[in-house]
């Protein structure tokens, strides 16, 4: 009798804000930390391909295939991101962006690859965050779209500081061809594949 292999499942997810980018929480100083399994009933042995940090937001992908981990994570998938910064960002800020800066990573200096770098002319509508942004009265904000083929720790709030405009709230939008579109925060769909 011939055995089919496992089929693996795939979905993405729109991240909230407060979560950690995992099921199990191993780490005794995590206890009270909110897991993405909250949201659906997963798979046994689903995981996240490509983390987002607790403060982050936005497109995640999950899986049962290791192997299809490796691909996501690469330079062939594009992730991009909205990001509110702190300030009216200027073109010369966005240009030292798009080139590269020197950023540290493991405390040793990286500079980061060269990226697409825009300001947006509208702020995006996504839904309001459990945790407050600043309040106007503290001066402006602007948003840019920040595309990496690249994914190195919190390498986007690095990137900003860098440059003087830190970071107040990052959302990932895309990864390769999938977008969040009208996606909820903590809204889960099953696909077929990553690749389109």
């Amino acid at each position: 009798m011939e055995i089919k292999p496992k089929q693996h499942q795939h979905f993405v997810i729109f991240k909230p804000y407060g979560y950690l980018s995992q099921f199990a929480n191993n780490d005794i100083s995590k206890h009270k930390k909110k897991l993405l399994g909250e949201f659906y009933n997963f798979p046994k042995n689903i995981m996240a391909i490509g983390r987002l940090d607790e403060k982050s937001e936005g497109l995640l992908f999950l899986t049962t295939d290791g192997n299809m981990s490796e691909l996501v994570r690469s330079s062939q998938f594009e992730k991009e991101y909205f990001v509110q910064v702190d300030g009216d960002i200027t073109s010369q800020a966005i240009l030292q962006l798009k080139n590269g800066v020197k950023i540290g990573i493991h405390g040793t200096k990286y500079i980061t690859n060269n990226c697409a770098v825009y300001k947006l002319t509208e702020n995006p509508n996504f839904p309001d965050r459990e945790k407050k942004i600043r309040d106007d009265r503290h001066g402006p904000t602007s948003w840019i779209s920040i595309t990496l083929t690249e994914g190195k720790f919190r390498q986007i709030r690095k990137m900003t500081a860098a440059v003087g405009f830190p970071t107040l709230r990052l959302v990932r939008v895309r990864i390769g061809a999938h977008q969040i579109n009208l996606m909820k925060a903590g809204e889960v769909k099953e696909i077929v594949s990553f690749i389109k």
